[in-house]
């Protein structure tokens, strides 16, 4: 057998596994992308629109209170927030009158009265006494499923899960980076085989 065949050979090896280390590490940061850290949310936060927002690090927040189809439901569904941060629940005026109540958790949530009147606002800022996780709903359409979640700081429990509520997958910028990396490694690889196995390097024959 000739020595660039050995060479070639050896060098084809290499190259594949190279690109299969570099398949796998694409695998993997995309299986990690896809993972996001929640909270553990109370049975029944979860109500008719299921969306979920980790709006920490913002000083303010808006909660769409009669949304959905039916103006059934809060949108997001699911907060997470600082404490010190501002919530303002806005009234969409769809679904009839609506009002914003604890069921159960630390934050001391009441709008009072339910009202329906479009752009009707209630401000709630969070505090240490908040820390946790607040159920809560609105008292007339409770039945139907118009309930949500609100957790506060960051001493709550959490999972992880496939990205929330929302249908996109959340790829963190390091991941993205890491597979354009790790796709120009695959295509250089595969290049320098193509190269190597046409033009060879230094050929030498043993001859048998």
């Amino acid at each position: 057998m000739s020595t660039d065949d050995v060479s070639r050979r050896t060098f084809i090896r290499t190259a594949g596994g190279a690109a299969g280390v570099a398949g796998a590490t694409a695998t993997t940061a995309g299986t990690a992308a896809a993972q996001e850290e929640q909270p553990v949310w109370p049975s029944g936060a979860e109500g008719n629109v299921g969306s979920y927002e980790d709006a920490r690090g913002e000083s303010e927040i808006t909660v769409e209170v009669g949304a959905g189809d039916q103006g059934l439901a809060f949108d997001p569904t699911l907060l997470w927030v600082d404490t010190g941060t501002t919530i303002t629940f806005e009234w969409t005026g769809n679904g009839g009158a609506h009002n914003v109540q604890t069921v159960e958790g630390p934050a001391s949530l009441d709008s009072g009265d339910p009202v329906g009147e479009e752009g009707a606002t209630y401000e709630y800022e969070t505090s240490e006494e908040d820390v946790g996780i607040t159920h809560y709903h609105c008292v007339p359409h409770t039945d139907v499923g118009m309930h949500a979640g609100l957790a506060v700081g960051e001493d709550i429990e959490t999972e992880s899960t496939g990205g929330g509520g929302s249908d996109a997958v959340f790829v963190p910028q390091g991941a993205r980076a890491l597979s354009v990396a790790t796709f120009v490694a695959m295509v250089s690889t595969l290049g320098l085989a193509f190269v190597f196995m046409k033009y060879g390097g230094t050929i030498t024959r043993d001859d048998e």
